[in-house]
Parts: C-alpha cells; sequence; structure tokens
C-alpha cells in the first residue's frame, strides 16, 4: 500500500512546488486548504478562494473532495457548504490526473463554464438561465464580499512584491495596520 502514500506525497510536493499556497490541515497528508485565484476572462477574476482539498485513501484512484471554504456565487457549487458537484471531477477522473490538474484544469473549467442544468445552487442556475449580465454581477459581488485576497491571507496576483512599493507607500501601509503607539 505504499504506492498511494508515495503517489499522494508526490502530487502534494508538485502543487506546493506549483505557484500554489497550501496549508496541512492536520499532521498527515490527505487534508489541506489551497489558496486559489479566479481565472482571468471571467467574474472570478480578481479574487482568491480557499479550497479544502481531502484525498481519499484509495487516491489516486478515487478522486479528490473538494470545496470552497469562503463562499462564491456559482451554479454548481452549493452555497452554504462550499461542496462542488461531484460529477465534475468524479466523472473524469483517473489516476493520470494529479492535484495540479484540480488547479489549473478542473476548477478553472468550472467557473469559466458552469452547468446550470446539474444545480447545486438553483437560484445561481436560474439567474444564469434568465439574465447572464445579473448572474456575473451576483459573482462580482460575492466575489468583492468573500473573496478578497487580504481575506484569506494570499498576496494579490499583481503586485505580490513589497519591493514594488515606493518608500512613501511602505510608510503610510505601515501607520494603517499597526495603528497609533501607546503613550
Amino acid at each position: 500500500m505504499s504506492s498511494p502514500s508515495k503517489r499522494r506525497e508526490m502530487d502534494l510536493m508538485k502543487l506546493m512546488m506549483g505557484d500554489y499556497k497550501v496549508e496541512m490541515i492536520n499532521d498527515g497528508m490527505q487534508e489541506f486548504y489551497v489558496d486559489f485565484h479566479g481565472p482571468s476572462e471571467s467574474p472570478y477574476h480578481g479574487g482568491v478562494w480557499r479550497i479544502r482539498v481531502e484525498l481519499p485513501d484509495a487516491y489516486p484512484y478515487k478522486s479528490p473532495s473538494i470545496g470552497f471554504v469562503n463562499k462564491i456565487y456559482h451554479p454548481n457549487v452549493d452555497e452554504m457548504s462550499g461542496s462542488v458537484c461531484l460529477d465534475v471531477i468524479n466523472q473524469t477522473w483517473s489516476p493520470m490526473f494529479d492535484l495540479v490538474n484540480v488547479f489549473e484544469v478542473f476548477l478553472p473549467q468550472l467557473l469559466l463554464y458552469p452547468n446550470p442544468s446539474d444545480p447545486l445552487n438553483g437560484e445561481a442556475a436560474a439567474l444564469m438561465m434568465r439574465d447572464r449580465a445579473a448572474y456575473e454581477q451576483r459573482v462580482k459581488e460575492y466575489r468583492e464580499k468573500y473573496a478578497k485576497p487580504e481575506d484569506i491571507g494570499a498576496a494579490p496576483e499583481e503586485n505580490s512584491s513589497d519591493e514594488e512599493l515606493s518608500e512613501d507607500e511602505s510608510d503610510s501601509s505601515d501607520e494603517q495596520v499597526a495603528g497609533k503607539a501607546d503613550p
């Protein structure tokens, strides 16, 4: 049984060596969070979602369980639990895929091409089919309210380096964060 655990370690290392922030939930390698940036050219662009990943004992032969921790407005994601419509991953999952595929292919495809005919969020599906512009506006409202990079401690995709700040900007931001000193 060492093969699945070696594969789990290898896939997790590949994810960590990519541009993903990974935070382990406990000592094992079966549960962790990954910060996921919304795909460009979508109303999710600019948002960052914390994704909870659970790897089953049978991984990679069985697909990982993934869910959004912070709220997202999407027909195929349950608004309350953050569960992703399992068919999206389960139907196409194969041991040939790895965790990087989940974050570079499956989740971006899910956000770019929602399937309102198989919803977990019926309201989002109905709005998307009835009024696409209003649906995209609601997605942006949720993104602004629940998926700001600073809310989950992620650096924004652009300007994530402190070196890009001028001296004046970094001084003023220090004061805002620290507040006034006690006398």
